[in-house]
Order: structure tokens, then C-alpha cells, then sequence
């Protein structure tokens, strides 16, 4: 039974949302002379368009080998063909490029010359995701803003690897081979503005150890973590957004405060093994708790503030903000008792 306190639901965070620059750049009418020097240095494989002269789209060509790369192309589309390797040749004039989508190829860590990679120093944006990498690709860019490598094979990542990647936002490793030995206290050293770090779907059974101050996104989904260890979060003081939905996290796995911190807005703990929900913090916003094994919910022990205060606080105060709380897939029988929503007085959705 689903019982909505309003209809909608206005979520805080549009998931992926992490500040990219825009790729697309206006143009005025090229005149037939730039017209036909474009169309002549274009790949024969691929697409120039006129009105995206930066542009080069050779994806979904049956490619086996990436083709000569004209000197005025930013931005480079790969995606969908045969390739295996990236060797430096094809990027010999292609000094200006900023973003490279090579996902859903077949390349392979020894199909990709040595430095190739670092060579291309404005690139901003490299996608290599859907191949076949068994370790993240090294050397890397230094001016790279978000590499994404989801759904490779990648159990190892090279010592030092990120040390340079100053700029990088955003990291994907999700769906990958990755153990807890892959993941050192030193792995992410030098990722000093990344805001999103995806490692969701691989085989960790611990948190991972020393994540970006600066990381504002963690997800974790759909790995076996069991514990969360003692002040963990005091490390990564700005974390919004956190997701450890699908592991298996006990009610003895989660200290006494362990989500009780001010700076997440949103937190995902569904499909665990959870029997009471633990406490959490008034900033809290968004709260997941669905297919666990609650079986009651009591508002006065939930409250971030007694009861009392939240009453008497009304909507003027400075009263817990929860606005969404899933509880769904547990053991919990309807209605929601009174102290809920007395205590969670901005409550916007509730999902029983």
C-alpha cells in the first residue's frame, strides 16, 4: 500500500548532475570555401558536419582501427564500432581535442600504446566505457575532467595513477571487477575536486578507504559491504548524495550515529538487511529504506528532535526537513503513526 502525503515529489538532486561544460558551440553559416576544406579533410568514414566544424562522428561504422584525426576537431565520436587499439598515429594533428566517446569498442589494455593518452593534454572528457580493460588505463591526461570506465573488467588500478588528475570531477568505475585490495589508502590520492565517485557494482565487501575530501556523490550500490566503520564520514565532510543500496548492511554494521551527519541530503540504504532504521540527521531530506526487514516504525525514537520541540517549532522552525521517505518491502503495516508526522512536518511523499 503506497500512501502519498502530496502527489509529487521535488527531489533535490538530479542524479549525474555534476557541472560539466557545455559541447555545443553555435556557428555562423560557413561560407562554400571553409565549406568544401572541411568536407575534403574529413574521414571518408565518417560525418563533418558543417554547422559543428569541432565535430567528427564516426560512431556505428563497423570501425576496426580509429581513422586520421583533422586538427581542428574538440570533440570526437567512437562509440559503437570494432576498435581494439588506440595508437598515436590517427592523433598525430589532433592537438586541440577535448573530448573523446570511444565507449562500446573491444580495447584492451595492451591495444593502447604507451603515453598515447597522456600526449592528448587538452582533453577534458575521456569515455571508455563497455570495453574489455582489466586496469584503468595509465598513463592519463592531466587535465581531465571525467573519465568514465564503467563496465569493463578492471580489477587493478595502477599505483598512482589519479596523482595527477587535479581537475577530474567526475570518476565511473562502476561494474567492474574491483576486491577491497584494489582499493589502498593511497588510490585516490591527488583527486583534489572530484565531486562524484561511482563504484557501484563490483565485489567490495568494506567501505573503500580514503575518498575525496571534496566528493559530494558516493555511490556503492550493489556491492556485499556489511559495516560501516566508526566516524567514517568525518573524512569526506561534504557528502551530499549516498548510495549503498543492494549490500548486505546489518543493524550492527551501522554504529550509533553513523548517518547522523549534518551534510547528507540524500541517503539510499535500500534492499539491506536492516530491522530498525538508524538514526539520522534533521538536515536529511531524501531517506530509502525499502525491501529491508523493518517491521515498525516509531516517530518519538526516529526524531532527530524530540517531539515536543518539533510541535512546537511548527512550520516556522527549524524542524527536521525529511520531504521523502520510502519504506516500502519491509514488514511495516499501515497507517503511519501520528509522531511521524508530527516530528517530519515537511513530509512530502511517504511510500508504506
Amino acid at each position: 500500500m503506497t500512501l502519498k502525503v502530496y502527489p509529487k515529489l521535488l527531489l533535490l538532486f538530479l542524479f549525474n548532475s555534476v557541472w560539466t561544460r557545455t559541447v555545443r558551440q553555435v556557428y555562423d553559416e560557413l561560407d562554400p570555401e571553409h565549406w568544401s576544406h572541411y568536407t575534403s579533410e574529413c574521414p571518408k568514414e565518417c560525418f563533418c558536419p558543417p554547422s559543428f566544424p569541432n565535430a567528427l562522428y564516426c560512431d556505428n561504422k563497423g570501425l576496426k582501427e580509429i581513422p586520421a584525426i583533422p586538427a581542428r576537431i574538440w570533440y570526437l565520436y567512437l562509440q559503437n564500432n570494432l576498435i581494439e587499439t588506440i595508437s598515436e598515429k590517427p592523433f598525430v594533428n589532433a592537438t586541440h581535442l577535448r573530448w573523446i566517446n570511444l565507449n562500446k569498442n573491444k580495447i584492451t589494455n595492451n591495444g593502447i600504446e604507451s603515453g598515447v593518452l597522456s600526449k592528448l593534454k587538452r582533453l577534458l572528457y575521456l569515455f571508455l566505457e563497455d570495453n574489455d580493460l582489466e586496469e584503468v588505463p595509465a598513463p592519463l591526461p592531466g587535465g581531465l575532467e571525467q573519465l568514465r570506465l564503467a563496465r569493463n573488467k578492471i580489477s587493478r588500478i595502477p599505483e598512482g595513477v589519479f596523482s595527477n588528475l587535479e581537475n577530474l570531477t567526475m570518476l565511473d568505475l562502476h561494474q567492474n571487477s574491483l576486491l577491497d585490495s584494489a582499493l589502498q589508502s593511497d588510490t585516490f590520492q591527488g583527486l583534489n575536486n572530484l565531486m562524484q565517485l561511482n563504484i557501484a557494482k563490483n565485489s567490495l565487501k568494506k567501505m573503500p578507504l580514503s575518498i575525496p575530501a571534496n566528493t559530494l556523490q558516493l555511490f556503492l550500490d550493489n556491492n556485499s559491504i556489511e559495516v560501516i566503520p566508526e566516524n567514517y564520514f568525518s573524512t569526506i565532510p561534504k557528502v551530499t548524495f549516498l548510495r549503498l543500496n543492494y549490500n548486505k548492511l546489518s543493524d550492527d554494521g551501522i554504529p550509533p550515529n553513523g548517518f547522523n551527519v549534518s551534510s547528507i541530503l540524500d541517503l539510499q540504504l535500500s534492499h539491506n538487511q536492516l530491522t530498525k532504521i538508524p538514526p539520522i540527521n534533521a538536515h536529511l531530506e531524501h531517506l530509502h529504506l525499502d525491501h529491508n526487514k523493518i517491521k515498525s516504525v516509531n516517530g518519538t525514537q526516529i526524531c532527530p528532535v524530540s517531539i515536543a520541540i518539533a510541535e512546537d517549532y511548527g512550520f516556522y522552525g527549524n524542524i527536521p526537513r525529511l520531504r521523502y521517505l520510502r519504506l516500502d518491502g519491509n514488514e511495516i503495516q499501515p497507517p503511519i503513526p501520528l509522531d511521524i508526522m508530527i516530528c517530519f512536518q515537511l513530509l512530502q511523499a511517504v511510500v508504506i
